[in-house]
């Protein structure tokens, strides 16, 4: 019996129960540190996820597109944006032949339509099988066989038919494959060979559609993914494509991502800075609240020494309460955090207009329990001088107070 009444942790558990209204104080500052911590760095993790993901799947170093088309095509790759626009396909074979370029490969964007003619309205994407380095290698991840003429892949967030395929200007097409998430705007796009957009886009004609790149015949492409030699500068390669060939802009992957890392490191920035003033203020609060608690409380731990209870005893009794409500409090803001992230990815996206993807498990749960450590650590550091105060004091002297 005696052993159970000097329980550290049994005695901790009662007195935060005799204090529900101290108690939920403690446990509520404690779940807003965690709430903070856990979800703030969580979209940061999902956002430095996203643009690994992003970055891979580009794959390519410079994108060559017609003068005037860059916003367009960024909007393609990095929003979802639906954008056409055409240059003679004779672009790829000059760019190739330029000093410096390992491989090069042509893509065709055609835009679909919102209406009874095709199920969504989504960005259609040709690539050329005998060059692309790009879509294959991404394809070959979900689909081991070859893509036959005919058949399309579309992105993580294309919406199938119950009998996997998908109608495009009045013709059904059979899917071959769904990607993977890439966080870019390729998730809401179509893939197919350029020959099945060739098949594509006389049928269209056939249901009396027209489109801008009729005027280029059958040698009209959108844009050049170009890959370096490892040795080459590619923003130096993309100077001298641009000089060489006229009516060409040249993105460069490594400047597109870049301005994307900046956003994202300026918004790291803000949420580390914010998550250690909260730090610190729930350092104080919690210090404030354990100093008056232990004021209150003198009498009480006086008498707890008269009955045999070492100084250290009363100060893992105060230091037990801070853990168990510190515990408690970072569960619930790690779970309401949770409920707030979660469902919510695609939203935060929108509202983040950057790439975003949920980060692998092992890694969530890392930080779930770094925040918890962090959110724990914060409720016994806040009442640590009150512990060291309380068995410090004077029996007697305590006991005198008040008279």
């Amino acid at each position: 019996m005696k052993k159970k009444v000097w329980d550290t942790g049994a005695l901790s558990v009662e007195n935060l129960r005799a204090k529900p209204v101290r108690t939920a104080c403690l446990v509520v500052v404690v779940g807003v540190l965690a709430f903070i911590l856990f979800g703030g760095s969580l979209i940061v993790l999902n956002l430095r996820q996203g643009l690994a993901t992003m970055t891979k799947r580009f794959g390519a170093d410079l994108m060559v597109v017609p003068a005037g088309a860059g916003e367009k095509a960024q909007s393609v790759l990095l929003n979802g944006g639906r954008g056409y626009f055409y240059f003679d396909a004779g672009v790829a074979d000059r760019v190739a032949k330029t000093e410096g370029i390992a491989c090069a490969s042509p893509q065709f964007f055609l835009a679909s339509l919102a209406t009874e003619c095709c199920d969504e309205a989504v960005q259609l994407i040709a690539y050329d099988p005998a060059t692309d380095f790009v879509v294959q290698p991404w394809i070959a991840e979900k689909h081991a066989d070859t893509v036959d003429d005919g058949q399309v892949v579309v992105g993580s967030k294309i919406i199938l038919r119950a009998n996997g395929s998908i109608t495009l200007f009045n013709h059904e097409y059979p899917v071959a494959a769904q990607l993977s998430d890439s966080a870019s705007g390729l998730d809401t796009s179509i893939f197919m060979s350029m020959n099945t957009m060739r098949h594509l886009i006389d049928r269209a004609h056939a249901e009396n559609y027209n489109f801008l790149a009729d005027q280029y015949g059958d040698s009209a492409i959108s844009a050049v993914l170009v890959k370096a030699e490892p040795s080459v500068n590619t923003p130096g390669l993309a100077r001298t494509i641009r000089r060489d060939h006229e009516g060409v802009d040249v993105l460069v992957s490594q400047g597109i991502f870049s301005r994307i890392s900046g956003a994202i490191s300026g918004l790291v920035s803000y949420i580390r800075m914010f998550s250690a003033a909260l730090w610190a203020l729930t350092l104080i609060v919690l210090g404030a609240v354990f100093s008056g608690s232990i004021h209150e409380r003198k009498k009480e731990f006086a008498v707890l020494r008269i009955l045999g209870a070492t100084k250290k005893k009363l100060a893992g009794i105060v230091l037990g309460e801070s853990a168990i409500a510190g515990i408690v409090g970072a569960a619930a803001g790690i779970g309401l955090a949770s409920l707030g992230v979660f469902p919510f990815s695609t939203l935060i996206r929108e509202r983040l207009e950057l790439p975003y993807l949920d980060a692998p498990l092992f890694s969530i749960i890392l930080l779930a329990l770094g925040s918890l450590v962090l959110s724990v650590l914060a409720g016994i550091l806040g009442s640590l001088y009150s512990a060291l105060r309380i068995s410090r004091a004077e029996t007697y002297f305590t006991l005198r107070e008040g008279e």
